[in-house]
């Protein structure tokens, strides 16, 4: 009875609109990722985009730097949450809803919102962290766990921001060793991960 149960569940599907793509042809993007929206959906090259990672373009562009991973459930241009006044102003149409540079990774079930947000090279937005709308991250910065950074909130380069609100400047001057780090991690994922960006296009 229970295989019979499990036979009738729906697959992962598309909902909403389907976005234009800019996609290098060295990315990896699982067949299950899930792409929404109107304004184009740029993936750099070299980047990995995990299974059930979304990214929804419907507030403006959202764009994903070299070497960058998206891992499952994350979501990049989640709907924010704001005032239905602001709510009410349509976005420009050049206007960009994510950005993500070079060297980024988003971890599991991490939110980037919508609004102009952006997240600088070398960055880690840890596993359940959000990212509120029109905030700005430096470069090589870590949001461990279940952080928050409010909307609109400038974060400057190689922050450690902890989930408790405390935060502290990384002195260690490793940020070429990390690149360098997920660079291997990223040839591991390319091996693993069953890529069809034909499916998007």
């Amino acid at each position: 009875m229970s295989s019979k149960r499990h036979s009738i569940l729906p697959p992962v599907s598309q909902t909403g609109p389907k976005p234009p793509v800019n996609f290098s042809s060295t990315i990896t993007i699982a067949d299950s990722a899930l792409l929404t929206g109107t304004h184009t959906i740029t993936v750099h090259g070299e980047s990995v985009i995990h299974p059930r990672a979304r990214l929804d373009s419907l507030a403006g562009r959202v764009t994903v730097g070299r070497r960058c991973v998206v891992q499952e459930r994350a979501t990049l241009g989640a709907a924010a949450a704001v005032p239905a006044a602001a709510a009410a102003a349509p976005p420009a149409e050049a206007a960009a809803a994510v950005t993500l540079g070079d060297y980024v990774t988003v971890e599991v079930g991490a939110v980037v919102e919508a609004g102009g947000t952006v997240i600088g090279e070398g960055t880690v937005v840890g596993v359940g962290a959000r990212v509120g709308a029109g905030a700005v991250v430096g470069k090589h910065c870590t949001l461990t766990a279940h952080t928050e950074i409010a909307a609109g909130e400038v974060v400057p380069d190689f922050t450690v921001v902890y989930s408790n609100g405390m935060r502290r400047t990384d002195k260690r001057g490793v940020a070429e060793l990390k690149n360098k780090g997920l660079a291997r991690q990223i040839d591991v994922l390319r091996r693993m991960i069953p890529s069809n960006p034909a499916k998007f296009a």
